[in-house]
């Protein structure tokens, strides 16, 4: 059992960051029960299946929340709850009579975590966006590219997942811990565009002290340099290094030929292009498993690039288990890991309303009100 069995969290269906946060909470053991509605809108034009691998490990509630009973179903396994997870625009829960005064009421020792992409409050608080929008305001997506090409998104990983889910996991963790000392609950405020800055607190106090450029692919992480950086192999393939220390740049030296040769200093800006020219030559005449063969496990700091498929054939993530094939699926593993208490995926992917009465009977609900409600509409 994972570090949070015994925990019970509802989550409110939505796409993206909240199902991300559920699904951490769900492999570290938490009960979770997800709120779906009655028909299924799908996970942005995708229906759901049992490849929307973010709805692992925990069960699905079908319950039509515009009925008064409907409410009152969620609002009873609120009652019982530690956490509630809700990602609708500002208002939307209130309006549903599910916000987090009447939550509160009902269990004054909830953490009503809640995820939006501007904030609850604020200019933009009620405009739509996704992902891209949330890390462009944040100043992540500017830093973000090669020097003179526009600016590349990062797939969504850092607004939606690491600037959202993985802020939200970490609030309602954090308000459940308190909660146990004071025996009060509080809401969660968080925002994408908040999670994202956080997430660039570094590169603020680097301009701070004078060590980053407020412009893309000349600094030292962002392509700017030629130790660190990717580069094409022979066979069209990409090899990668982060040789930044001066040990681990001799070493680079070494291994492709330059370290006799009359170089600049490493960290002069005036030179990254021109050994950066070089280095693209050498690379090129190698393919990237000639590379492997000489670089991989030094202390170069390289690694080859590797596609999807092929990160989960590689030898290391084997060994790790870094991913695991489940119900069928090749699928990454629960992180982080723990020497006791091992998280480990609960179930596969749930679909909507399917564990609607396992789950409501596990949460309390006597048999013949779950019939009743049945029989009105009220779940499926």
């Amino acid at each position: 059992m994972g570090p949070l069995a015994g925990y019970k969290i509802v989550e409110m269906g939505g796409i993206g960051p909240g199902p991300m946060c559920a699904m951490l909470l769900a492999d570290l053991g938490a009960d979770i029960v997800r709120i779906d509605r009655l028909s299924d809108p799908g996970l942005g034009s995708m229906p759901s299946s049992r490849n929307s691998l973010l709805m692992r490990s925990r069960r699905s509630i079908a319950v039509d929340t515009k009925t008064e009973a409907g409410r009152e179903v969620v609002m009873k396994l609120i009652e019982q709850a530690d956490g509630l997870i809700e990602g609708f625009r500002p208002g939307v829960m209130e309006r549903m009579g599910l916000g987090p005064e009447e939550a509160l009421k009902r269990n004054p020792k909830l953490v009503y975590g809640r995820m939006t992409g501007w904030g609850q409050e604020g200019p933009m608080a009620l405009a739509a966006g996704h992902d891209i929008n949330y890390i462009a305001l944040a100043g992540v997506l500017h830093a973000i590219g090669r020097k003179d090409e526009a600016p590349v998104p990062p797939l969504n990983l850092v607004g939606d997942f690491g600037g959202g889910a993985l802020y939200l996991a970490l609030g309602l963790v954090c308000g459940i811990l308190e909660a146990q000392k004071s025996g009060k609950g509080q809401v969660v405020d968080t925002a994408m565009v908040d999670g994202a800055a956080s997430l660039m607190t570094m590169f603020y106090g680097l301009m701070a002290a004078g060590h980053w450029k407020d412009e893309r692919g000349v600094n030292i992480l962002d392509s700017g340099t030629h130790y660190y950086d990717v580069y094409e192999t022979a066979d069209g393939k990409h090899i990668s290094l982060g040789s930044i220390e001066t040990k681990f740049y001799q070493e680079l030296l070494e291994k492709t030929g330059l370290d006799k040769e009359d170089l600049p200093p490493q960290m002069d800006p005036k030179s990254w292009p021109v050994i950066k020219a070089r280095l693209t030559e050498i690379f090129k005449t190698k393919t990237r498993d000639e590379w492997d063969e000489i670089m991989l496990g030094s202390d170069v700091c390289y690694a080859p690039v590797l596609s999807i498929m092929e990160a989960t054939r590689h030898p290391h993530n084997t060994h790790r288990k870094t991913f695991v094939e489940y119900d069928g699926v090749v699928q990454p593993a629960p992180a982080p890991r723990f020497s006791r208490t091992e998280p480990s995926i609960q179930r596969p992917p749930c679909l909507p309303g399917e564990h609607t009465e396992e789950a409501m009977r596990d949460w309390g609900f006597a048999a013949d009100a779950i019939g009743d409600l049945r029989a009105a509409g009220v779940i499926k």
